[in-house]
Order: structure tokens, then C-alpha cells, then sequence
């Protein structure tokens, strides 16, 4: 349907029923192709006589030479029509999720310059095609599924001078020519990086997601020593200030989480969202005035949850895990890991978790409307639950298992998805909460198997 869309577009131009060029149609198709819940792109329609004043393009002489559309919750794939802007120099996609593979028709954009594609779910193997952009001086592929070998042809790359395919599931050999990169990292992947040649998988960059990639290789651009230092302990020193004034530490030193019975969380989570946070213990003691009675918003199997404030303000719900909880410890690690990745406006918002001593505890944004299971199981308040609320509250859950079970960069089911664990905000839109029993597949995977019945009642 898509396609038929866009050969009659396609044809109104060539027939000069529509007034366009070539490269709002390819743009168009390219926005056809993605789910845009926020709307970025509600400005690129088909109609209009050029793209050269849509947001997120840029363009020199009314031909394109920049996309930036990093960060901007896009799902979907990357249409072919791409290479149909020949004039393209920068492309920047990082940091949404978008899947399938990478067009082998972007290899035909032979201006392009800078190529960022982390952090999405791309998958499949690195065309061959890429070979020919010999223009390239940035190629960012990290954080995603990519699979197979490094192609021979990336060899071919004369001007690149940064690349980056961490994060992904390579294997094989690193081109030599690759090697040879100013900076480099292909750390997180199945590469042979023990040769003499290849001493470490890693040169001039820090294993980060996009985002975070600029600042990174602008310090690596310092050449005084003496100067990274100092800047080191200078930003070391205002992030203590501001936990000292604010109530908030986003850099703890892992091994000061002392985890119970020498159990290890993976602590791989910074990358993919930044405002995550580790709390001290004191401040959640602060925030939820000692765990008070009147604070207390209920008990699940996990332990008690609380309602607290901290100075700035900011209200939150945390999760204590009751100390006798054997089970309670594996859904606090299982939690952490995986919702602290996943974001979605129907899903339950992780702010950060504490883990000091016996303590274990998971700090999420405060729901003002609580559960589901608080109006639908109560005589008077599911009167407030009208057919249109609740559709609305149905079609939101919907939303977010999709997003779990086919969007997302983790595929995940839940496995305990009730009326209690469907939290509701101050208008009523349904968040996906309780990730404890969750289990996580291969992105590729199309179905699964659980192995056990498990939920909660």
C-alpha cells in the first residue's frame, strides 16, 4: 500500500499534476516507512515544491545534505529511497528503533561524509555496498544486531577517520586497513582482536552510545594529559557538589554497591539511558520520611512499596525488597536490567535504583491514579471508568506490548501483565509497571518459549 502511495506521487510529479522534486518524494517515502508517535516529521508532506525548510534537513544550493533525526523515538525501517539524495553528506538516525537491515542502496550516496546509525535494532550483515563510500569520514553503526563479518570492502574507506561498531554480534577478523582508523571500536562483538597487529579492540574512543559520542572524542582530541585530568576532577567535583545540594549521585562507584551474597547486576545501562540514577540509601530514607506508615502505597511479593519526595520536588514510588525475598532479589536484578533500557510512554518510567548493603530498592516516577485494579475492582470508582476511558486505558496497554514484543531493541514478555501492574497517570494513560518475572529473547526471535508457567495473582 505504502509503495502504490508512492508510485502515484511518483507519477502525479513526472505528469506535473503535483508540483515536487525528487527529493521530497524520497523523503516522503523515507517518513512512510517510520512510525513517528511524537510527530517530528509531521512537516514533510508530499505536496510541497521543496524539503529545504523541513525541520530536521538541511540543505546547500536546494539539495539536501543533512538528515538529523537522533533521538526522536522513530520506529520502523529505513527506506531504500534514501539514495535517491545523491547530494547527502550527513545522515544521522542514532539513537531511535529502527530495524531490519541497512539498505544496500545506501552505498550509492556517494557524498556522504558522516553515517550515524547506533543505537537502533539494525540487523542482518553490513552490505558490502558500504565499501564504496569513499567520502566517509565518520561510520557509526554501534548498539545494534548486526550480525556476520566485517565486510573486506569497508577497507576500501580511504578518507574514514572514526568508526565505531561496538555493541553488536560480529565475529571474524578485523580488516587490517580498519586497524589503521585514527579511532576505532569494535569492542562488545566476537572479533579476533589478539592479534600483534590488533592489541586491543578499542583506539581513541570510549565504548558509548551516540549521544554521548561527540564529548568523548572531543576530550580524546586533548593532547595534554595534564589538561584530561583536570577535567576530570573537575567535573568529578561538580556532580559531588550537585549530590550534596540536590539529593542525587549519577555516577556511584560500582564497587560501592555492595551487592548481597556477591551477587553482580550487570551495570550496562548508562549508555542507553543517561538519566538513570544510583541512589544513596540516605536519601530514600530521607525522601519516604524513615519508610512511614503514612507513606506506604502497598505490598507485593517483591516487598512494601512507598510513596516519597525528594528536595527538588520530585515524587517518586519506591519498591523495597523485603529482605527474607530470595525470589525478590532475582526480579530486582531482572528489573533493573531491563526496564532501565526499554522506554516507552506506556510503560512505567525506572528513575534509578539503590543497592547499599542488604538494601535493594527500585525508584520509579509516582503515578498519581495508582492501578488499574483500584477502580475496576471497587463499586465507585469504576463508575469513573466510562467506555471511552477505558478504551483509551486498553488500546495503551496494547501499545506497550507491542513495543515489547516487536519494537523495542529487547524483545521482552512480560509474563505478568494484570490489572495491578497497569499504573495510571494524573490523565488516566496506563503505564506498564512490574518487570520482575519478565524474560528477554533474541531480537530475531518471531516467537518463544518460556520454559514454566510463572505470574503473580
Amino acid at each position: 500500500m505504502k509503495l502504490l502511495a508512492f508510485g502515484l506521487v511518483l507519477l502525479g510529479c513526472l505528469q506535473g499534476f503535483v508540483t515536487c522534486d525528487y527529493q521530497v518524494t524520497a523523503l516522503y517515502e523515507i517518513k512512510m516507512h517510520l512510525t513517528d508517535e511524537n510527530g517530528v516529521l509531521n512537516g514533510w508532506k508530499d505536496n510541497q515544491m521543496t524539503p529545504c525548510d523541513w525541520e530536521h534537513v538541511k540543505c546547500q544550493d536546494n539539495k539536501v545534505t543533512t538528515i538529523t533525526l537522533s533521538s526522536q523515538g522513530l520506529v520502523g525501517v529505513l527506506s531504500p529511497s534514501i539514495a535517491e539524495l545523491t547530494t547527502l553528506q550527513e545522515l544521522a538516525l542514532n539513537g531511535n528503533t529502527i530495524s531490519g537491515g541497512i539498505p544496500e542502496a545506501l552505498g550509492n550516496v556517494s557524498s556522504l561524509t558522516t553515517l550515524y546509525l547506533g543505537n537502533n535494532v539494525f540487523n542482518g550483515s553490513i552490505p558490502d555496498s558500504l565499501g564504496r563510500l569513499r567520502n566517509l569520514q565518520t561510520l557509526d553503526l554501534s548498539e545494534n544486531v548486526l550480525t556476520g563479518e566485517i565486510p573486506i570492502s569497508l577497507s576500501n574507506l580511504s578518507s574514514l577517520k572514526e568508526i565505531n561498531l561496538s555493541g553488536n554480534n560480529l565475529k571474524g577478523e578485523i580488516p587490517e586497513q580498519l586497524l589503521q582508523v585514527a579511532q576505532y571500536n569494535y569492542t562488545g562483538n566476537h572479533l579476533n582482536c589478539s592479534r600483534n597487529s590488533a592489541p586491543s579492540c578499542e583506539k581513541g574512543t570510549t565504548k558509548a552510545g551516540p549521544k554521548t559520542k561527540s564529548i568523548l572524542w572531543g576530550l580524546a582530541a586533548v593532547s595534554s594529559l595534564l589538561a584530561v585530568i583536570f577535567c576530570f576532577l573537575f567535573c568529578f567535583g561538580l556532580i559531588k557538589f550537585r549530590w550534596l545540594t540536590k539529593g542525587k549521585w549519577s555516577v556511584m562507584d560500582r564497587s560501592e554497591l555492595n551487592m548481597h551474597r556477591g551477587e553482580e547486576i550487570v551495570w550496562d545501562i548508562e549508555g542507553s539511558n543517561p538519566e538513570f540514577t544510583f541512589y544513596e540509601f540516605s536519601q530514600v530514607l530521607e525522601a519516604t520520611n524513615n519508610f512511614s506508615v503514612e507513606n506506604k502505597l502497598g505490598q507485593g511479593g517483591f516487598g512494601p512499596v512507598y510513596k516519597g519526595r525528594f528536595p527538588d520536588g520530585l515524587d517518586i514510588a519506591v519498591k523495597r525488597l523485603a529482605s527474607h525475598s530470595g525470589q525478590g532479589l532475582t526480579e530486582f536484578k531482572n528489573e533493573v536490567q531491563l526496564i532501565a533500557k526499554l522506554q516507552h510512554r506506556n510503560l512505567v518510567r525506572l528513575l534509578g535504583c539503590c543497592s547499599q548493603g542488604e538494601e535493594k530498592m527500585l525508584i520509579y516516577e509516582y503515578l498519581l491514579n495508582k492501578s488499574l485494579d483500584f477502580f475496576i475492582f471497587d463499586e465507585t470508582r469504576r463508575t469513573l471508568l466510562n467506555w471511552d476511558r477505558r478504551l483509551v486505558i486498553i488500546e495503551g496497554i496494547a501499545q506497550g506490548l507491542l513495543y515489547l514484543h516487536k519494537h523495542s531493541r529487547l524483545r521482552v514478555i512480560h509474563r505478568d501483565v494484570k490489572a495491578s501492574n497497569i499504573l495510571l497517570d494524573s490523565e488516566m494513560n496506563p503505564k506498564i509497571s512490574d518487570f520482575g518475572l519478565a524474560k528477554m529473547f533474541s531480537s530475531n526471535d518471531i516467537e518463544g518459549n518460556t520454559q514454566r508457567v510463572v505470574g503473580t495473582l
